[in-house]
């Protein structure tokens, strides 16, 4: 597998880039996304991971294939990974995409849609695949709006993508909507980044008296993050913590 995984650094060293083929095997698609989180969570200064997928047969609408329950919980698992990094991931889409393109683009931070995107939900003789991209889409868009997807849809054309927020920005040049989005979310600390991500996936689901402690200990870090990086608190701020 590690001879056929496109990755690539990003210019001004940003990040790395990896080409995903929706037509591979779930072990495949496992293990290239593991050994992207590997080197992102390395250490070094890389703060963006793009996710690219290329344009795909509309044949290809079955997800996950011939695998057993094992690699469906690997593969799970690879995907949560990703949703966790503590860095910038990106999701860039074009043309017809299926397979496991659903399942990573609910896992990244910014998506990125062609003009003639059509996302082809995972569904296997009539019937939508129950993994996690079922939890993902009632977090993301609310009971209502998954069930529509997930016991009726066939698929999702780019305006409805909109609607939905699945896609946060359309573009045609592949190479400047990367280059753009990399540069702009490369200003961002990929663990800060990842610290609001986790406050907003806990959002849909907790008491208010059950978050409001991990959002203190939040707004603490970033208190002491803005010691650090400035010297001291903005005037307001310091009146407001002294208050």
């Amino acid at each position: 597998m590690a001879t056929e995984l496109e990755l690539s650094e990003l210019p001004d060293g940003l990040g790395l880039m990896v080409r995903f083929d929706g037509q591979r095997s779930v072990a495949e698609l496992t293990s290239a996304v593991n050994t992207v989180c590997a080197r992102a969570e390395s250490g070094d200064e890389q703060t963006v991971v793009v996710l690219c997928f290329d344009a795909m047969s509309a044949d290809c609408r079955q997800w996950p294939g011939e695998v057993d329950v094992q690699q469906v919980n690997r593969w799970e698992r690879a995907v949560r990974r990703l949703e966790r990094l503590p860095a910038v991931s990106i999701a860039m889409l074009q043309g017809t995409c299926g397979g496991p393109a659903l399942d990573l683009l609910l896992a990244a931070d910014f998506r990125i849609g062609t003009s003639d995107l059509r996302l082809l939900l995972p569904v296997n003789d009539e019937h939508f695949w129950p993994g996690m991209s079922v939890y993902r889409l009632v977090r993301h868009l609310g009971v209502a709006r998954a069930r529509q997807i997930v016991l009726w849809g066939t698929d999702i054309p780019l305006d409805k993508a909109l609607d939905l927020g699945l896609i946060d920005h359309v573009d045609d040049d592949v190479a400047e909507a990367v280059r753009t989005a990399t540069v702009l979310t490369g200003r961002l600390s990929g663990r800060e980044m990842a610290v609001r991500r986790q406050l907003l996936l806990e959002a849909a689901s907790a008491e208010y008296d059950d978050a409001v402690g991990t959002h203190l200990a939040a707004c603490d870090r970033e208190l002491r993050r803005l010691r650090g990086s400035a010297g001291q608190l903005p005037l307001a701020a310091t009146e407001r913590s002294g208050s």
